[in-house]
C-alpha cells in the first residue's frame, strides 16, 4: 500500500509539472507565434543532453572516485553483488571515493551503466548491517532509473528560466514581453519546488526498496543516525567542497548540525547506532516541526527525523 502512495504521488508531480510547462509554452506562444518556445524547449533539450552524458565524468571526477574490483575489498565487492541479485538488476560498477565526507551515492547514464560508490569516511563508521542497508538503498535508486528521471525533469525549470531571460533581456521589449518574463520566472521558482519533491520522493521510495531488499528498516534507519553524526564532525569546508554533488547522495551533509539536534535521543544506550527498539521508541516520540516541514521545501533529501519515522512503519 505504501509503495503504491509513493508511486502514485510521484506520477501526480511529474503529470503537474509536464502541465505547467505546457501552459507556459501555449502563453509563449499565444504572444509571439510558435517558433519562439519550441526554439527554447530545444536549447533546454541539449543542454539536459549533454549534462546527461558528461555527469559521470564530472561525479568521478568531483568525489575522486576509484572502482574497485573483487580482490580489491571483497567484503564491499560482495555485498554489491548479492543486493544487485537481489534487486535484480545488473551488476554496477563499484567504487570507493576518497573524500572523509561520510555518505554514499548511484550514477549513470542507465540501468546497465550504474555505479554505486561509498565514501571512505563511510567504511569507517558503518558496521556490516548498516552499510548492507546504504547500499540497497543506492542500489533502489539505480533500479527505480532515478538519476534518468531527475535529469529528464530538470529540464522544465531550465526551459522556464531560458524563458525569463529570453523575455527579460530580448530586443523586442514589451509589456507582453515583460509579463511572459515575469510569469517564467514565477513558473521557474515552482516547478523547481516540484522537481525537489520529485527527488524527495525518490529518496523516500529508495528507502523503501532497501527495506524490501534487505528485510531490515531499522538498519537503514541506524545508518542514516550514524552517517548525520559523523557529518558533523567534519569541517564545515569540506561540506561545501561537496555541495554540487549532494543531490547525489543517501543523506543532505549540509543539514547534518540541524539534524542531529533533533536525532539527539534517539541513542537510548548511547552506543553509537540504533536498533530495532531504538528506532521504535524515538518514531514513536518524534515530532517534526512546521519549521523542519518548510525548510525541506527547499531540499533535495527529506527531514532524516521523518525518513526514520517511515522506516519505523515499515519495521511493523
Amino acid at each position: 500500500m505504501r509503495k503504491i502512495w509513493l508511486y502514485t504521488r510521484l506520477l501526480l508531480a511529474i503529470a503537474l509539472l509536464f502541465a505547467i510547462i505546457y501552459g507556459l509554452l501555449v502563453l509563449i506562444a499565444y504572444f509571439l507565434g510558435y517558433a519562439q518556445p519550441i526554439f527554447l524547449a530545444i536549447i533546454a533539450v541539449f543542454i539536459v543532453i549533454l549534462q546527461y552524458a558528461v555527469s559521470p565524468k564530472i561525479v568521478e571526477a568531483s568525489m575522486r572516485v576509484r572502482y574497485i574490483r573483487r580482490e580489491d575489498n571483497p567484503e564491499l565487492y560482495g555485498m554489491v553483488e548479492r543486493l544487485a541479485k537481489e534487486a535484480n538488476v545488473p551488476m554496477p560498477k563499484v567504487g570507493i571515493a576518497n573524500i572523509d565526507l561520510p555518505n554514499a551515492f548511484a550514477f549513470g547514464r542507465s540501468l546497465k551503466d550504474g555505479r554505486v560508490c561509498v565514501t571512505r569516511g563511510l567504511l569507517k563508521i558503518l558496521n556490516k548491517e548498516e552499510l548492507e542497508a546504504v547500499l540497497g538503498h543506492e542500489i533502489s535508486h539505480l533500479k527505480h532509473r532515478d538519476m534518468v528521471v531527475i535529469t529528464t525533469l530538470s529540464v522544465i525549470p531550465l526551459i522556464c528560466y531560458l524563458a525569463f531571460w529570453s523575455f527579460l533581456w530580448g530586443r523586442r521589449r514589451s509589456e507582453g514581453s515583460m509579463l511572459i518574463a515575469f510569469v517564467a520566472f514565477a513558473v521557474y521558482l515552482i516547478t523547481n519546488l516540484i522537481v525537489l519533491y520529485v527527488s524527495r520522493i525518490r529518496e523516500y521510495y529508495a528507502d523503501y526498496g532497501s527495506a524490501m531488499i534487505t528485510k531490515k528498516p531499522h538498519a537503514l534507519a541506524s545508518a542514516l543516525y550514524r552517517i548525520t553524526t559523523a557529518t558533523t564532525f567534519i569541517r564545515p569546508e569540506k561540506i561545501k567542497e561537496a555541495e554540487g554533488m549532494k543531490a547525489f547522495f543517501a543523506t543532505d551533509p549540509s543539514r547534518a548540525r540541524k539534524d542531529i539536534i533533533d536525532l539527539k535521543q534517539a541513542d537510548l544506550n548511547l552506543d553509537g547506532h540504533l536498533d530495532e527498539y531504538e528506532v521504535k521508541v524515538f518514531a514513536s516520540k518524534a515530532k517534526v516541526t512546521t519549521t523542519d516541514k518548510l525548510l525541506e521545501l527547499f531540499s533535495s533529501h527529506p527531514n532524516v527525523v521523518e525518513r526514520i519515522k517511515k522506516l519505523a512503519e515499515l519495521e511493523e
